[in-house]
């Protein structure tokens, strides 16, 4: 997963309002979004190489998502950034309990990015972790934008993301192809605007849309997760390559 776009008790209807692209290699082995055979409670795509997910939910309003962080010199982990997600929503640990056991852990994983989260009609909570940023946050309300870097870094494609997804809060109803057209943007930041996590110029300039296509790389999955007040679940997703 390499962007994620959502609101958090912004809308009347919505607490939770969240877009996300997944970017990977094509030729990775991938389930689309499906509820799983061993865990039949969790409806989310699925990793075929290593068995976890980058994104998905509950029938209880449990989700989880992740994101890499960028860095290309730091050491690599020794357990999935997949298993973050998948144990979150197999497990029934509260989101800030789950994300302190992975705080104490956070060294056996890859750079990364981690949204957790309960929305029912008991409970609405998401709670954040980077093990690149050494902190747990428990979000208050708000739209948020997450790509390769920290929580809201202003990376363009984050800032693009977020200001078309605030536009949006103010309907009624939703257009969910209006939020695959947010995800669908093609729009090359301009390179006074690059950051540098040490890939070249050329490299930041090609990841820096909110849609990513190479030869060999690109966004493979975009997906529309909502929860609304009364715990109802809406889940669409299209895939790519």
């Amino acid at each position: 997963m390499c962007v994620i776009f959502f609101a958090f008790q912004e809308h009347p209807k919505y607490p939770l309002i969240l877009l996300a692209n997944r970017d990977e290699f094509y030729e990775r082995p991938t389930a689309a979004a499906q509820k799983w055979q061993d865990f039949p409670n969790i409806l989310a795509g699925r990793d075929l190489v290593r068995g976890g997910t980058w994104l998905g939910v509950t029938d209880t309003g449990r989700f989880a998502a992740v994101t890499n962080y960028r860095q290309p010199n730091s050491p690599k982990g020794t357990v999935s950034r997949g298993d973050l997600v998948s144990n979150f929503l197999k497990g029934n640990d509260s989101s800030k309990d789950y994300l302190k056991e992975i705080e104490s852990n956070k060294d056996k994983f890859s750079g990364f990015n981690l949204l957790v989260g309960e929305l029912n009609d008991e409970k609405q909570e998401i709670a954040y972790y980077s093990n690149c940023s050494e902190k747990i946050k428990m979000l208050s309300s708000g739209v948020y934008g997450l790509s390769n870097h920290l929580l809201d870094t202003p990376w363009q494609k984050v800032l693009r993301g977020k200001k078309a997804l605030t536009q949006m809060l103010s309907q009624d109803k939703f257009e969910e192809e209006k939020f695959f057209e947010v995800l669908a943007d093609k729009t090359l930041a301009e390179d006074k605007d690059l950051p540098d996590t040490g890939i070249g110029l050329e490299k930041e300039r090609i990841l820096s849309p909110i849609f990513i296509e190479t030869p060999i790389y690109g966004t493979r999955s975009s997906t529309i997760l909502l929860i609304d007040e009364n715990g109802e679940i809406t889940f669409k997703e299209k895939t790519f390559h």
